[in-house]
């Protein structure tokens, strides 16, 4: 019987695991028992039984239509699917850890370069410390785009994963679900009493400059366990929607590249950020209001999804 049962898992290994598949896979096997129990109650030795199992149920594509899965037999994109291993996928779920803590560094750094102008220091090391700050920023966060990049083929390729890969990855996704929950709980605390330090500071007549420093600290450690958690979140739900569509698994890229209805639209879009960050740096370097400037970012990412709409084809 084990035999069959790896005959079995065999044919179905190129399918995606879907309910319709696996339904199909319960009922193959349960046909492949009753069939080989029979034989083997004739008095066939177990040989020949097995034989005589795989040769009347050995071709997928000749009982794909008495299964009811005919349709997802036949479709192509199986064949042109690239299937992500076990090890593919722990690996990609292990580099998307890395640049959790890399980005959400990255952020916490850009929260605290201004903590040397809130705590009075003077210009030019005020200036100095979000210099090196932010620098360190975006170089956290070129260096994990470039460390991703080996990655990219699993959102903009049609791929697919094995059950076993599935199963593995639903496993490691549960078990990180109270890790998420104690990383989100920490991260809303600390936001939520980064004020306590300025309310101290009042009470007692002490330096509120310090005070502030102690806020945006605590606001960025906040917002660095919110950054790493959702970025690992968001990779095992990747993992496990790899090459899943709707209509009965169709592989497609998770990730679909934007075309633009004319050129002018995707010369703009393409260096539409970096735009957007030199008005961002310009303007606040020269008027120093950090508490203002940031509302950039929010009207950017509005007018990118205007320009989308209109311009994107859909």
């Amino acid at each position: 019987m084990e035999t069959i049962k790896n005959y079995l898992e065999t044919m179905f290994a190129r399918l995606p695991d879907t309910q319709e598949v696996r339904k199909a896979r319960a009922e193959l096997w349960q046909m492949m028992e009753d069939k080989y129990m029979e034989l083997i109650n004739e008095g066939k030795a177990e040989n020949e039984a097995i034989g005589t199992v795989i040769a009347e149920f050995g071709n997928i594509d000749e009982i794909a239509g008495d299964l009811g899965i005919k349709a997802v037999v036949s479709l192509e994109s199986f064949d042109k699917a690239r299937r992500v291993t076990l090890d593919e996928a722990k690996g990609y779920l292990k580099a998307k850890m890395y640049e959790g803590y890399a980005v959400g560094f990255g952020v916490l750094l850009c929260i605290v370069s201004c903590c040397g102008f809130v705590a009075g220091l003077s210009d030019f090391v005020s200036i100095g410390i979000m210099f090196v700050a932010i620098a360190a920023a975006v170089g956290l966060f070129v260096f994990s785009g470039l460390v991703m990049g080996r990655w990219d083929y699993i959102k903009k390729e049609a791929c697919s994963i094995s059950a076993e890969t599935r199963e593995y990855i639903r496993g490691r996704r549960e078990s990180f679900r109270a890790e998420l929950a104690v990383m989100i709980a920490v991260g809303v605390i600390l936001c939520i009493v980064s004020v306590v330090p300025i309310i101290v500071a009042d009470e007692l007549g002490l330096n509120e400059g310090y005070a502030l420093v102690v806020m945006f600290f605590a606001i960025g450690i906040g917002v660095f366990l919110f950054v790493a958690a959702g970025v690992r979140s968001k990779s095992y739900k990747v993992v496990l929607l790899l090459g899943e569509a709707a209509a009965g698994g169709v592989y497609e890229p998770i990730e679909k590249k934007k075309v633009y209805k004319n050129e002018k639209a995707k010369a703009v879009m393409s260096v539409y950020w970096l735009s957007v960050t030199c008005v961002y740096l310009i303007w606040s370097f020269l008027s120093f209001d950090w508490h203002i400037t940031w509302i950039v970012w929010v009207v950017a990412a509005l007018v990118e999804k205007i320009i989308e709409s209109l311009y994107v084809e859909r």
